[in-house]
């Protein structure tokens, strides 16, 4: 049985039905015919008949269920999507043909994000000007103006640490950035607001993107506190991009940016039930987010679907003069990565099988399950007519030394990367401008909590004295790209003739994150009911519980992310994990209740 058979049968965690209808209390004849002329107020009689025509129908199932509740809530879910599972497609639908606008959108995201706080945690701040910003893109769509793109309207979380010129902060979970200010958007929030999305707010991450301590939890920080996964209570929900990846489980917005050093994308996506893309180096800028390593750093999407994954990173994805790793970028466009979206993709791939990785537990000590039933996934994988490489050996893979010289690239990385940062900052309100001061700042300031959580990572890099302009720091950074590269996830692409490497999430970040090579993590399955908690490190979190969601990974050559999107998106519809695999806590709030909110409010006001 599948594991997602298996989720399926469990009996607690039942696919959901389609939503109920319940009409509002004194609902009167007089009442629908108000809601019917406000609709007609609102759509100024510029729409056209088939946008009236759905517009009035929704209406109607709302206020008349002549045909009976389950008509009406079939018509209804057909309107208003379920926001824990609505796609891009969903929303347009909805916004292009009137049902529902931008503004009723972040307003229902808002109020998740209000319901959810107090259990989840996910969201650090909302942008203030959002609802303005849905107003002013309804307006466009409206008048039949051209729309900005094909994000026009639509919602999107970043992680706090992807700064923007407007009123929302950039922290990176610390005090020392509250009141820090750009004088310009990061590239890729740039790219989203040129789209037409709408940058919803911020979401929670662990703080300075993990690099700071050695006994803080995943999605700690001291300025967002405790973000928390939403399959089991007290769940981890890993980091440091821990708040992308349980907003969009969750359906805090369509989609949300992550950024990745070493896991940051794969293993937030991997427990919480998304897809996480971490790209290849130099696919996506990096300008103006707080860094941790440049021979490392990418920023990607967090998505509820592979083809939404995909068009989130077609978005941002391209050359940026700012990021000179950018001119690494190979295609004279940025490809339509949504495209590769299509059945069949599977088919005739050579996909390879490291089968030692999964022996040596040193990279993902907790992921015992995941591994028990792989091959699960590999039986879905070659009767979709893919070709199994079985038993491919890395020769590099060696996570004692791989371990031990990453920690001094990223050291050395860091020290170099956050002077730079400080620098590019129009306002910073301490004067923080090297990783000395930082350490000394956060040990006087009552906020950072230190000694309780400590700066380890901070004290040992100032001891260590090194600098990615040393030239030990290249004998150490040119060892691991050997390691990883001819001698681990590169190598053993090419030796094979192989168009993807395919392990349990868990296992497939490591090699990637210093190769600097693309990785999809697709969710698969569950942990089962009577699975044994165990906790974090800080004994605070569920690091392993039941019905904790995992992922399998699939990593490629550089710039390989088409051929990536077409085997992920392949295997999911395969799999349909996210059909059986379903939070312990949700919003209550939906689409549907937002826009009749609205209906009745604007009624009143016109009696």
């Amino acid at each position: 049985m599948s594991p997602s058979s298996a989720a399926a049968n469990s009996g607690e965690y039942r696919s959901r039905g389609p939503p109920r209808c319940v009409p509002a209390p004194d609902i009167t004849t007089t009442f629908a015919i108000d809601i019917l002329s406000w609709n007609l107020t609102e759509l100024k009689l510029e729409a056209s008949f088939m946008q009236l025509s759905s517009l009035l129908k929704a209406t109607v199932c709302l206020i008349w269920p002549s045909s009976g509740w389950t008509t009406c809530a079939q018509k209804s879910a057909s309107a208003f999507p379920s926001l824990l599972d609505a796609t891009l497609d969903d929303l347009n639908r909805g916004l292009n043909s009137g049902i529902f606008t931008s503004v009723d959108l972040v307003n229902a995201y808002i109020e998740r994000v209000k319901e959810t706080t107090p259990t989840l945690n996910a969201v650090t701040e909302i942008n203030p000007d959002a609802v303005s910003i849905a107003e002013t893109l309804d307006l466009i769509r409206r008048q039949g103006g051209p729309l900005l793109g094909p994000l026009h309207g639509i919602p999107v979380l970043i992680k706090d640490n992807i700064a923007t010129a407007d009123k929302m902060n950039n922290t990176a979970g610390s005090y020392a950035l509250l009141g820090a200010k750009v004088s310009e958007d990061s590239t890729v929030a740039a790219k989203l607001r040129k789209a037409g999305a709408i940058l919803l707010g911020k979401a929670h991450l662990s703080q300075w993107a993990e690099c700071r301590s050695s006994n803080s939890s995943n999605g700690w920080s001291t300025y967002g506190g405790q973000t928390l996964g939403a399959y089991y209570p007290f769940q981890d929900p890993s980091g440091s991009s821990g708040g992308s990846g349980v907003a969009s489980s969750v359906g805090l917005a369509w989609a949300s940016l992550g950024t990745e050093t070493a896991g940051s994308i794969l293993l937030p996506s991997d427990v919480n039930n998304v897809v996480g893309i971490k790209p290849t180096l130099g696919l996506t800028s990096r300008y103006l987010v707080v860094p941790i390593s440049e021979h490392q750093d990418v920023v990607g999407p967090i998505a509820r679907t592979v083809k939404d994954a995909a068009h989130l990173l077609g978005t941002i994805a391209g050359v940026d003069p700012s990021d000179n790793y950018t001119s690494a970028f190979p295609f004279p466009k940025t490809p339509d990565y949504a495209a590769a979206c299509v059945k069949g993709g599977l088919l005739g791939k050579r996909l390879g099988i490291p089968r030692h990785v999964l022996h040596d537990r040193r990279e993902a000590p907790l992921s015992n399950y995941s591994v028990t039933i792989f091959d699960s996934a590999v039986d879905i994988l070659r009767s979709a007519g893919a070709e199994i490489i079985d038993d491919i050996v890395l020769p590099g893979y060696n996570m004692t030394e791989i371990s031990a010289l990453l920690t001094k690239s990223l050291h050395a990385d860091f020290a170099v990367a956050i002077e730079k940062y400080f620098g590019q900052l129009a306002t910073n309100p301490y004067n923080i401008t090297t990783l000395r001061e930082l350490r000394d700042w956060t040990q006087h300031e009552p906020r950072e909590q230190w000694p309780d959580k400590n700066t380890l990572s901070w004290d040992n890099n100032l001891a260590e004295g090194l600098r990615n302009t040393d030239p030990e720091f290249w004998d150490v950074h040119l060892r691991l790209l050997y390691l990883t590269g001819p001698q681990g996830y590169t190598g053993a692409l090419k030796n094979h003739s192989l168009d993807a490497i395919v392990l349990p999430t868990a296992f497939a970040v490591m090699n990637a994150a210093i190769s600097g090579t693309p990785v999809i993590s697709v969710p698969f399955g569950r942990h089962p009911d009577d699975t044994e908690i165990v906790k974090d490190k800080t004994g605070t979190l569920n690091a392993v519980a039941p019905n904790l969601p995992f992922g399998i990974g699939f990593a490629g050559a550089p710039f390989s992310e088409e051929t990536l999107i077409s085997i992920a998106y392949d295997f999911e519809q395969k799999v349909q994990a996210r059909e059986v695999i379903k939070p312990y806590i949700k919003p209550k709030t939906d689409l549907e209740d937002t826009v009749r909110r609205r209906a009745e409010v604007e009624s009143r006001q016109e009696l």
